[in-house]
């Protein structure tokens, strides 16, 4: 299985560390935001032309990843 991640970034100096595509200062969430509303890969490419498929795949392995927990807590609420 061919990798993606190195193409998702995190420097403190770019939107406050958060992982970003490429540096380009576009955060791993917002393309979350927009995949999971529905939106089309190939209109997110239109949308952003400076990002690349590829870009796209790196941001879902990236969330893939995050949600591969053994086992999640639930802390009491106050």
């Amino acid at each position: 299985m061919q990798t993606y991640l190195n193409r998702i970034t995190i420097d403190p100096n770019i939107c406050h560390g958060k992982p970003v595509i490429r540096g380009l200062r576009y955060p791993v969430e917002h393309i979350l935001e927009l995949l999971s509303s529905g939106m089309a890969i190939d209109d997110i490419l239109a949308d952003y032309e400076d990002l690349e498929r590829e870009d796209l795949l790196a941001v879902l392995e990236f969330a893939t990843r995050l949600s591969q927990v053994k086992r999640i807590d639930v802390l009491p609420t106050a």
